[in-house]
């Protein structure tokens, strides 16, 4: 069975009507539909959301489905596939093993690819790059905007047959990106953005965070770079959307405190 699998449950739209809508969701045309809908877990029975008529369900086979055949041309493996919030919201992880970013001769990362999906409205599907380092198996979203992409769920604007086109500029914006993590092994640590850092995780997290700190003494950007991907691998929980949230900030701190 495939990581991916326990992701793959079926999903359907159940029409809301007036006699079970309350005074919040507006008026009911002509039918008695109500212009909202369930969004419902089928092998559970669970309600996910509730959601307007023009909202458009693509489930995550659907993605699956169109992503797979061009990661799998591309070489990539998939390394994580978590469900959050009751399969709410769903994260997927493949890593690039035949690409590289090199920071010196021993420090190796692999560029990875992110895909996000959501049935209540919270997500867009967002494709977006990410690097696995191979040393402590730490693994990092890269960049904050450039290099990713979004696919609203929206009805008639939901397209995801240039997904092969999206996936290889998304690898390509990585790499480029990348380059910036070397310097951030020859930049001088300010010890108030160990501060900073602190500040960015939930505060049940502060007193392990600072005892980790202590105990290994970052003296540049790429030293905090990694206390702070090993909190979030190995340390907090991936089925958490905070975890998950606070992933995509820490890259773009710690190059702006660089300066990188």
């Amino acid at each position: 069975m495939s990581v991916i699998d326990s992701t793959l449950f079926p999903v359907k739209e159940v029409p809301i009507f007036k006699d079970v809508v309350t005074h919040n969701l507006g008026t009911h045309d002509k039918n008695g539909r109500s212009g909202y809908k369930f969004i419902v877990r089928e092998d559970t029975g669970q309600i996910l959301s509730c959601m307007s008529d023009d909202y458009k369900l693509v489930t995550n086979k659907q993605i699956i489905d169109a992503a797979v055949p061009t990661l799998n041309k591309l070489g990539a493996e998939v390394r994580e596939a978590v469900s959050l919030a009751n399969g709410q919201r769903t994260v997927y992880k493949w890593i690039m093993p035949k690409e590289f970013i090199k920071i010196d001769s021993k420090d190796i990362m692999n560029p990875e690819i992110i895909i996000k999906n959501s049935y209540d409205g919270s997500l867009q599907i967002h494709i977006l790059a990410g690097a696995f380092r191979l040393v402590c198996s730490n693994g990092m979203i890269i960049g904050k905007t450039i290099s990713n992409h979004n696919y609203k769920h929206n009805v008639g604007n939901t397209r995801l047959d240039n997904l092969e086109e999206v996936i290889s500029k998304v690898i390509a914006k990585t790499k480029a990106e990348g380059s910036k993590l070397p310097k951030l092994k020859d930049t001088k640590l300010n010890e108030l953005h160990i501060i900073d850092l602190i500040k960015l995780f939930p505060s049940t997290m502060s007193e392990f965070l600072t005892q980790y700190l202590i105990a290994n003494k970052p003296k540049t950007y790429w030293d905090l770079y990694n206390v702070a991907t090993y909190i979030l691998t190995h340390r907090m929980s991936r089925r958490y959307t905070t975890t998950h949230k606070l992933e995509a900030q820490i890259y773009p701190s710690i190059i702006k405190w660089a300066k990188a």
